[in-house]
């Protein structure tokens, strides 16, 4: 079975996520996502049962009182979401950006996941004044509410009762983790050009984001980073500190979708860092690699 994703999201880790929960440890408290977006670490682990006890936090408040819906409340969504889409047939575009005046205005949630059904990619946009601003994808209606409805269910299956939302600064958030913690941080500020997401109210600053790292580190807390990668030659995102000391390991996300566009063939790598109070805890998996299976591929590389 697939994992269920209710949340189309640009840069979800949904495909990468059974590679990047080889390198969780057997037990700790909870899994803390400071950058949730679409929570796909936290689905897959659930889904998997490698953890029980969640904490999800985007500063994106309506993106989280979505996720409250849909944990919670599913029976309402899905009906939401049923008589939204089904508003649009026979006037699709124009239904798109009433619905998108709407959700600026309201910031209800079931407008929002009609948004990011229907957007061009999957790919969110925010303009400076925080309104919602990405064009619909004319191509297609966006997800089908039969689909919709299984995982919405699904997932609210899989995480009610075991998760805290929050819509609070990351930094906020890593102050909660304990050394019996697993944090995953997916910041969307950096990446690949297949990395989006929402734009972050306010600007995040690099050097602060480091610091914060030192401090995990400096309170023996593990966790996992996914923060840049290469396609082919080509490397994305700003270099972390030797200092760090943190494991580097690269991980075979496919054929690059802008290469293909130009006829090439390239493939972009995701990198996730390892820290070093988790690589206390695990072993790392040893991947037997297959020629006809580029997706299954990690490359370890020592920081």
């Amino acid at each position: 079975m697939k994992l269920p994703h209710p949340i189309p999201y640009q840069g979800s880790k949904r495909n990468l996520a059974d590679q990047i929960l080889r390198y969780f440890p057997n037990e700790f408290y909870r899994l803390i996502e400071p950058f949730a977006g679409s929570a796909a670490i936290s689905v897959a682990s659930a889904y998997y049962y490698k953890a029980n006890k969640f904490i999800i936090n985007d500063v994106n408040q309506p993106l989280m009182e979505l996720w409250n819906e849909i944990i919670n409340h599913p029976t309402q969504i899905i009906k939401n979401y049923y008589d939204i889409w089904n508003g649009q047939l026979g006037n699709e575009e124009e239904y798109y950006y009433h619905i998108r005046t709407k959700f600026n205005e309201t910031k209800q949630p079931d407008y929002l996941l009609f948004l990011l059904a229907k957007c061009v990619k999957a790919s969110v946009r925010y303009n400076a004044m925080g309104d919602f601003n990405q064009s619909p994808d004319k191509r297609r209606l966006g997800r089908n509410p039969q689909m919709m409805r299984e995982d919405i269910l699904q997932v609210s299956r899989l995480l009610k009762n075991k998760v805290e939302l929050c819509h609070d600064d990351y930094s906020t958030i890593l102050d909660e983790a304990t050394e019996f913690d697993l944090i995953y941080m997916d910041p969307p500020y950096q990446g690949t050009g297949i990395n989006g997401g929402f734009n972050y109210a306010g600007n995040i600053d690099f050097d602060d984001f480091i610091i914060s790292l030192y401090n995990l580190n400096k309170k023996n807390i593990p966790f996992i980073l996914s923060f840049d990668g290469r396609t082919d030659k080509k490397t994305y995102g700003r270099p972390l500190p030797d200092e760090l000391k943190l494991k580097k390991i690269e991980i075979n996300a496919g054929r690059s979708t802008q290469a293909t566009l130009l006829n090439r063939t390239e493939y972009t790598y995701e990198a996730i860092y390892l820290s070093p109070s988790l690589l206390q805890k695990i072993e790392i998996p040893t991947v037997q690699f297959s020629k006809n299976s580029l997706q299954s591929q990690l490359f370890e590389i020592y920081a």
